[in-house]
């Protein structure tokens, strides 16, 4: 594949979510600061060109909802985000095996997700070739709003390991 055949992949960890009581994990959602700070990624996301062709959210609450703060920032260009289940609780190669399904057409997704997967897929994808600054950043932190760029030169189902590079990395609003 030619770089300028070369895909994005955005991994980008859900917004601050509160702990209500009695409320289970699933249903989570964000918290006041969770749904100020979301938005900023969509900001971000669109500061850098970034505007992603398909989204896959995890069914959690506090997923959505971060997802639903970042498309109302990237407005009409917003894909609708395929909601899937098997993001939640997901280690790294399960949400990988989702990203692997993506279809070959789609040029640029974005993956809306939890830790520890989020972080441990990042670490799984970096190639050799990654920005080393922000694959330093990611590895020592990924809080909330974190969000990890790839760039993609393989075909969406062979990607597996150390061959995306990680160009950026960011926490959006911080």
């Amino acid at each position: 594949m030619s770089p300028a055949d070369a895909k994005t992949l955005v991994l980008l960890r859900h917004a601050k979510a509160d702990w209500p009581a009695g409320v289970d994990d699933h249903d989570r959602p964000l918290a006041p600061r969770g749904h100020a700070q979301a938005p900023a990624a969509g900001d971000w996301l669109l500061e850098h060109g970034i505007v992603p062709e398909a989204a896959v959210v995890s069914d959690a609450l506090r997923t959505r909802q971060t997802w639903v703060w970042v498309a109302q920032r990237l407005g009409e260009r917003a894909p609708t985000a395929y909601l899937d289940r098997r993001l939640y609780e997901a280690d790294a190669a399960r949400a990988l095996a989702v990203v692997n399904e993506t279809e070959e057409t789609v040029r640029s997704l974005i993956v809306v997700g939890h830790m520890p997967w989020l972080q441990n897929l990042g670490m799984r994808l970096m190639s050799l070739d990654s920005d080393q600054d922000a694959a330093l950043e990611m590895a020592e932190h990924l809080p909330t709003l974190g969000l990890q760029v790839f760039r993609v030169d393989t075909p969406w189902a062979e990607l597996d390991g150390r061959d995306a590079a990680l160009t950026h990395f960011a926490v959006p609003g911080r």
